[in-house]
């Protein structure tokens, strides 16, 4: 299911830049319990959610997506 490989991606990204799940809300503009039940596959950002996502954790929205590598 693509909501739980994007919410372990996002968690992957987000845990090897050292960022807690309340930094990275912060800084997307979510909240802390929004950002746990997306990397949780529970809920999925919209594509401009996707995008300030990313801008947060400093990749291309793409890479969110890149099911087949590890995270970094």
């Amino acid at each position: 299911m693509i909501s739980t490989e994007l919410g372990l991606q996002i968690a992957s990204l987000r845990k090897a830049r050292g960022l807690t799940q309340e930094q990275l809300a912060t800084a997307a503009g979510y909240s802390v319990e929004f950002i746990s039940l997306v990397e949780r596959g529970i809920n999925a950002p919209s594509i401009a959610g996707c995008e300030r996502i990313a801008q947060a954790l400093g990749v291309p929205i793409r890479q969110l997506f890149d099911f087949s590598n590890e995270a970094g």
